[in-house]
This record gives structure tokens, sequence and C-alpha cells, in this order.
């Protein structure tokens, strides 16, 4: 019996790569092409020069940052890492700078934003005619993200990228959230989520009444703040960063302070993690010094909660969380730092903690009642200008 024929199965043809519609770019956006056409044109030129392409990128290291007195910021310094094409150890992490920038451009051609996981996908794939992977994991884009940030001198944000939004804001601020208006004295219990991208591009500013800023550490802090309705009664807009500020918390505080006068005043827990985000907020961080400019903010007061305040609010021993080895040395640490180094009222802050033995949070101003912190502690802080600058 003839065996029956089959025909053979044809290969579907390659999906045809999506077609990108390119939409007007902003003058932020302009400004960014431009610093990713610039870099691309010194591949070029290099080449015809017959030149190892290379890429001076800023290094983001400890060793490279300093503290401008004058500005009372922490900064880049101006030393550089050289990343050639041709350099065996480099060629890979030169590939992936170059995909980056690319991905990035298409992003502000399409006029869309991902997140930096979804960047990591879009530029992932297999290099032709080879099994090796562009990315590995997001542990290798992720760094590569930043150094074309310092690179091209632009925020993650200007480069259409965001991260997970964290933190939450109300009072008495009126702003343009891509065109749709937000009163945030008008959110209920949940407040205006603080977006990742807060440029003034998309978040605008349209009316404020407040008189200043209060940021705390914590969602469950900011919430009692909120129930109570803080804000309403003094007259302020309300923040948290849920911990560590978000970029997108600090680049929005920095922008109600310098573009709108407001003072911004921080609640937050008496221990080495909660001087850490003071120094943060204030000064800038190590890792984004580069950009300390547009997040830091100098004049921004440390409210509370003190060492001083286990006594002078008549706190009981049950609120006290004693110190561990880890604690000791980051305040150590943290006294080292030269933005605190010279100022006795820091030096006097961190001392009595150690000497203590403990730390507190704000949490435990609710054994003195539950809107203790709210009707009696804040009001007479802001009241006597009792802060830490």
């Amino acid at each position: 019996m003839a065996k029956k024929k089959t025909a053979k199965k044809k290969k579907a043809a390659p999906a045809a790569a999506p077609k990108i519609v390119k939409v007007k770019p902003s003058k932020r956006d302009v400004r960014t092409l431009n610093q990713l056409t610039d870099m691309a044109d010194s591949v070029v030129k290099s080449a015809s020069r017959a030149k190892d392409p290379k890429l001076e990128i800023p290094t983001r290291s400890l060793s490279n940052v300093k503290f401008n007195k004058s500005k009372k910021i922490i900064e880049m310094g101006k030393n550089k890492t050289g990343r050639l094409l041709f350099n065996l150890n480099q060629a890979k992490s030169y590939m992936q700078t170059m995909l980056v920038g690319s991905g990035t451009k298409r992003l502000i051609d399409e006029g869309k934003t991902t997140s930096i996981r979804g960047l990591y996908y879009l530029l992932k794939h297999t290099i032709e005619g080879t099994k090796e992977e562009t990315f590995g994991d997001q542990a290798e884009s992720d760094p590569i993200i930043e150094d074309v940030e310092v690179l091209l001198n632009v925020l993650r944000e200007e480069m259409h990228l965001y991260a997970q939004k964290k933190g939450d804001m109300v009072g008495n601020l009126v702003l343009r959230d891509k065109g749709d208006v937000i009163d945030c004295a008008r959110m209920g219990s949940g407040g205006y989520g603080i977006p990742s991208i807060v440029e003034p591009d998309v978040l605008e500013f349209v009316k404020c009444d407040a008189k200043f800023v209060l940021h705390v550490e914590k969602g469950t802090v900011w919430q009692r703040f909120n129930e109570d309705k803080f804000w309403k009664k003094h007259n302020c807009i309300l923040t948290h960063g849920g911990g560590q500020p978000s970029r997108g918390v600090r680049r929005l505080l920095n922008r109600l302070h310098n573009e709108l006068g407001l003072p911004v005043y921080c609640v937050l827990d008496n221990d080495p993690w909660g001087y850490y985000i003071y120094s943060v907020i204030k000064q800038g961080s190590i890792n984004l010094a580069y950009e300390s400019k547009r997040m830091a903010i100098p004049d921004a007061k440390y409210l509370g909660i003190r060492a001083i305040d286990y006594e002078r609010c008549n706190l009981s021993p049950s609120v006290q969380i004693a110190l561990n080895d880890s604690d000791r040395k980051r305040a150590k640490q943290i006294a080292a730092y030269p933005w605190f180094e010279h100022k006795k009222s820091w030096q006097k802050e961190i001392q009595t903690m150690l000497s203590n033995g403990f730390k507190l949070e704000v949490e435990a101003l609710i054994s003195q009642g539950v809107s203790y912190v709210t009707e009696e502690y804040v009001p007479a802080r802001l009241a006597e200008r009792s802060w830490l600058d």
C-alpha cells in the first residue's frame, strides 16, 4: 500500500517590525534627543577616522563624590571611565550602552513611557548568529541605564522611564497631571498617588494656597495626619515616601520648595535610617550625586522625632527599641558625613541617641494619645521653631 504523502509545512515568515508612529517631541524631549544624537555621532566620527569608538562616562562611586559647601549639596566629581568598543572586556557593555540609547530614542519618538524593567524586555534578544543575549537579566541593564543618565546629563524620567509609584500627597494644591486637573484637597482618605515622572511638562502646578510641606516617613503615619485633616487645619501639603522616598517624591519636594517657595519639614523616625532619609532629602544621595541640584533641598528641616523626646514627651520604657551593633556603626558613619560633621546640634542628637541605647519610631507618640502627634507634637515643634537643620 502506497504511503500517504504529507505536504511539507512552510516556515512562517518572520513578523514584520512594528511601525513606529512618531509624535511631536516636547522641548524637554528635543534636548534629550539632541544628547542621544551626539552620542551616536561620536561613534560615527570615531569610525570615520579609523579610531576605536569610545564613551567617557562619569564615574559613579564614592571616590568621585564631593560635598559642595557653598551649595550644600552632594555633587559628582570630574573623574570619568572610558568604555571602548574594541576592548574585549568592554565591548558588551559598550553595545548595551548604545542599545539603551536606541531604546530611549524609540520611546521618545513614539511619545511613550515604560518602566526600567519594560526597557529591559524591549531590548533583550539573542544576537543574530550567536547564542549571546544582549542582557542576561535586569541586574545588567539597570546600571547601564544609570550610565546613560550621567553620560547624557539627563534624568531617567527624561528618557521616558518610570519606576514603581511610591508615596502620596494631600493638601491645598491644585495641579494638572497630563491634562487632568487634580485638586489635592479633594482626594479622600487615599490622597493623590505621587507618580514617578513629575517633570513640569507632565505635572503642572495650577494653584497653591499652602504655606509649607510636611513630609512624613511612612504611609501609616501619613494616614493619621490625613485622617485628622492636619493639612487643612495648618494649611499645608502633606506627603510621604513610604520609607526611603523615591526619585519622584524627592523631585516633587524639590519642585514644591524651589518653584512655589514652600518650606519643607520632615517628621522621621529617630534612628540611623531616619537620619539617612533626612540626609538624602536635604543634601542628595551618593548614587544620584549627578542630579542633586534637581532633587536635594538644602533648606529642609528635621522636625522630629528627637532623642530628647523620650523625656520631653514623657514616653514609657515600653516604646524603646534597643540599638544593635549595626545601628551604632551606621549612626557613627552618619555623624562623620561632611554635612553633619561640624554641626553641633546634629552631633549632640546622634550622641544622645547612642547614649540612650535605644531608638524611637514616630508611632511611639501614639502612647500619649492616638492624635498626639498631629494635635500636640508637630504643632508645638512648628510654633517653637524647634527643629534640626
